[in-house]
């Protein structure tokens, strides 16, 4: 791929991520607006067993400073949606877990989310393709993390 090539690459990704973006935003939801952030965080503790993960693990996932992602919890606690759980076994290990109108707000953001996706990009991709840009976007995620690592 020549370098002219290899810019209107990125840049076809680059327009993609922008303009699909703006179509899978959930909007309120349970009387809750939900931000890009927060909609992650509630994805994220609905795959978890126990509903629940570390706050420095949810803001390493969400790719926020632990300030950022500490302002965050302290909105979604305001809202009901999260609490924090001290770790019986290190007290220095802070969990953020779902509480039960966080678990409603988040299986409802979930469903929208999910129609959304087959609508804008299952329908125009298909299953191998979609399939196949998740392979390809797991490469990129764990070759960035490789190289964060070894900074």
């Amino acid at each position: 791929m020549d370098d002219r090539e290899l810019v209107t690459w990125w840049g076809l990704v680059v327009e993609a991520c922008a303009r699909t973006a703006p179509l899978l935003q959930v909007g309120p939801v349970g009387g809750v607006d939900l931000p890009g952030p927060w909609f992650e965080v509630l994805l994220r503790l609905l795959r978890t067993p126990g509903y629940r993960l570390p706050m420095t693990q949810l803001a390493h996932d969400v790719a926020l400073s632990s300030g950022g992602f500490t302002k965050l919890a302290d909105r979604m606690v305001r809202e009901a949606l999260i609490e924090r759980q001290v770790s019986a076994e290190d007290r220095r290990v802070v969990f953020a877990a779902l509480t039960e109108r966080g678990l409603r707000v988040g299986e409802e953001a979930q469903r929208l989310h999910v129609a959304a996706l087959r609508q804008h990009f299952l329908a125009p991709l298909g299953v191998r393709r979609a399939g196949e840009l998740a392979s390809l976007m797991r490469v990129l995620r764990d070759a960035s993390e490789a190289q964060r690592g070894s900074v």
